[in-house]
């Protein structure tokens, strides 16, 4: 934990990757048709006139910010489970909303490894928030503040996927518990990246974003291969595969299906020919919310909704 708790007082670093994703799209050039007319006509080749690109309906920021929300959820998760405390000072906006429900995991005897996982998707999370708000300034946009964000709803959530025991999930209770929570996210986000890729005019914040969703895939295997690895075990503890695997369904019904059940056979989520999902930020939100009627704009872990422009099923 002390690594981590040093990487919080330190100045937060910057994915590479971001450095430059501030630039904007290329205008396509004008086109020339060469006229398929006779060698001996003297009429000149039309000349096409230059097609403007239809805009895109969301701007890159826009995007960006969406993606910040997630991130920051994902960050204060993490960054509670291992050191008891949120994001710094530095990466938190002014305006920004409140974090409630977050803990330093409780019941101690927590494995090495799972201490080395919990630190460094803990240090990646901080650096995703740091540098989509850096591309946004860049980009001549504002971060969105971080939103309320409410970690008591694991419990709502576990009561909708019928998780029964505990009678009251909590995922900073002991470290399976926040392996279970863990794959609340990992697998939202990533479809959430994949899903967004589409929507990208800038070719620079195209690549970025790719390479985070690389990362958030790295995790969504990490949490999927710990969770049905431990399971796998002879004699081993069911209970917290059945619970992923009840998120999973709960998930698919209120997010547009796109689910794997996880098994020692099936860690990948993917469809039949191994090609990630892809969510729309109304299905991102469905999930999020815990609530898939049109319209909703708050509820789940986001009780005020997010902030940016991005924030209704």
């Amino acid at each position: 934990m002390e690594q981590i708790d040093k990487l919080i007082q330190s100045k937060q670093s910057r994915r590479r990757f971001l450095a430059g994703a501030g630039a904007i799209g290329a205008v396509g050039a004008a086109t020339l048709l060469t006229g398929c007319n006779d060698s001996s006509s003297s009429s000149p080749a039309p000349v096409v006139p230059p097609v403007t690109p239809t805009p895109q309906d969301i701007p890159d920021n826009d995007i960006l910010n969406f993606a910040l929300n997630l991130e920051y959820l994902e960050a204060e998760f993490y960054l509670y489970a291992a050191t008891g405390s949120g994001l710094p000072t530095s990466l938190v906006p002014s305006g920004s909303g409140t974090t409630k429900g977050g803990a330093m995991i409780a019941g101690g005897n927590i494995p090495a490894a799972i201490t080395n996982y919990l630190n460094a998707i803990a240090q990646d999370e901080m650096n995703h928030v740091a540098a989509i708000q850096a591309t946004i300034t860049k980009n001549m946009g504002t971060p969105a503040p971080r939103p309320d964000i409410d970690f008591g709803a694991f419990a709502a959530l576990a009561g909708l996927a019928k998780i029964t025991t505990p009678a009251v999930f909590n995922p900073f209770a002991d470290y399976m518990s926040f392996l279970v929570g863990a794959f609340v996210f990992e697998d939202v986000g990533v479809s959430a990246y994949n899903g967004a890729a589409p929507a990208i005019t800038s070719s620079a914040i195209l690549d970025a974003a790719a390479g985070i969703a690389a990362v958030e895939a790295y995790h969504a295997a990490e949490i999927r291969t710990l969770i049905a690895g431990m399971a796998s075990v002879e004699g081993a503890d069911q209970t917290f595969l059945t619970d992923a695997n009840l998120i999973s369904t709960l998930r698919a019904a209120v997010g547009g299906g796109m689910e794997t059940q996880l098994s020692i056979s099936s860690i990948v989520s993917a469809d039949a020919n191994a090609i990630g999902f892809s969510r729309s930020t109304s299905q991102v939100l469905s999930i999020v919310y815990a609530n898939n009627a049109a319209g909703t704009a708050k509820g789940g872990f986001f009780p005020s909704g997010l902030n940016g422009s991005i924030k209704t099923v």
